[in-house]
């Protein structure tokens, strides 16, 4: 069975946090730089060193990346020779690409230019290179194929970079959160917290959400600011388990404004449910109704039949308990003439039998383009069918 993994991020996330996690939770720091070896980088421009530390109470892994300073300005393309030049496997190379060029789509936009103008600054200089390709080898090292993360924290106040000083949370980071569709929380104190690279490692590794796992290790991260709370990020590692048992609560309603059912949902699906929907039915006197339908972990019995009574006309919900079978899903990645597009990958057992692009990103995708949204749709479900296919003929050879 897969391993997942579970970002606990209480103070944020950088580069150097997450690699701390991976090492901490079992991979070695010398097969960290044995992976960063494979880039076509000189060995004398940088060195990775591992020390535990305690962080108020807590022990944990600091990671530090020191490189040759320089001035540096790479492009997407200049990123990408590295990586492609690489001797690291290819899925791997794919992986932080897709991160790289997250960051570059966010930048672009932010500076009103297009990603292959971007100067990429500070998220272009070695160590963010070290950070990114560092975390998709240790995410692999450790057999992590799914990552979940928690909400991130965001703080405020302000910044120095080489584009000059710019408002806390930094203008890339919200446009990562933002185009993942990602929550936030307000950060334990102000401050930068989330910083670019960690923002475009958990919009491209990660979906936002604590999944029911089995655990079987922790790795906690160290950052390098002492603040009056433990600056950690923890990664939970283990083994995907069932979501329990699963109800459905069922009303029928025939005198509410159809407009707000919209709000009911959106509601309903923000506190937990796993799925809402509406069905039209005739009831007694021939009057036209709809049956509003809720799936849900039956821990939310009661909050979400609350909910319905309270949101809605109606007086009284059924509850049924109900059995299900899932597919495992994975989120990746694919390229397209208009952009990067998530794909959700279909998984029956041990066979990947289908991938369907995320709706929210094409359309995103489209409305940038300025192209119909069918159009990139179609687009990113060709990408969606060559990533089966090519994985499932790495898969069988």
């Amino acid at each position: 069975m897969p391993m997942i993994g579970y970002l606990d991020i209480p103070s944020g996330l950088s580069g150097d946090m997450f690699l701390g996690c991976l090492v901490d939770a079992g991979w070695d720091v010398a097969a960290l730089r044995s992976s960063i070896e494979k880039l076509d980088v000189p060995r004398a421009d940088w060195d990775i060193e591992a020390t535990t530390v305690m962080k108020g109470p807590l022990r944990a892994t600091r990671l530090d990346v020191r490189t040759v300073t320089g001035t540096t300005h790479r492009h997407l393309d200049d990123i990408r020779r590295i990586i492609d030049a690489s001797r690291l496997d290819e899925p791997i190379r794919a992986r932080a690409v897709a991160v790289f060029g997250r960051l570059a789509e966010a930048e672009a936009k932010v500076h009103g230019t297009t990603p292959q103008k971007i100067h990429f600054h500070e998220v272009g200089a070695l160590d963010a290179i070290i950070d990114i390709v560092g975390a998709v080898c240790g995410l692999a090292a450790l057999g992590i194929d799914t990552l979940h993360a928690a909400a991130p924290p965001l703080g405020e106040g302000w910044v120095d970079t080489a584009h000059g000083r710019i408002p806390l949370p930094a203008p890339a980071t919200l446009e990562l959160l933002a185009r993942a569709g990602a929550p936030t929380r307000p950060a334990p104190g102000p401050g930068e917290w989330l910083t670019p690279t960690g923002a475009a490692l958990l919009a491209e590794l990660a979906c936002f959400r604590q999944p029911a796992m089995h655990l079987e290790r922790i790795g906690t991260g160290a950052g390098q600011r002492d603040c009056a709370w433990p600056n950690v990020a923890r990664l939970w590692v283990g083994r995907p388990a069932g979501r329990g048992p699963v109800v459905q609560i069922d009303t029928n309603i025939d005198d509410m404004n159809p407009q707000l059912y919209a709000s009911v949902t959106e509601r309903l699906l923000a506190a937990g449910a796993l799925d809402a929907w509406l069905t039209p039915v005739q009831m007694k006197k021939g009057r036209p109704a709809v049956v509003l339908s809720v799936l849900a972990p039956a821990g939310l019995e009661t909050v979400l039949a609350d909910m319905l009574l309270s949101e809605t006309t109606t007086f009284g919900v059924r509850i049924h308990e109900v059995r299900r079978h899932e597919a495992r899903r994975e989120m990746q990645t694919v390229s397209t003439p208009y952009g990067s597009v998530e794909v959700k990958l279909k998984w029956v057992g041990d066979r990947l039998v289908g991938a369907s692009p995320e709706y929210e990103a094409c359309r995103a995708r489209a409305q940038e383009a300025d192209e119909p949204l069918r159009v990139v749709y179609d687009a990113a479900q060709a990408a969606a069918r060559g990533l089966v296919k090519k994985m499932n003929a790495t898969e069988n050879e």
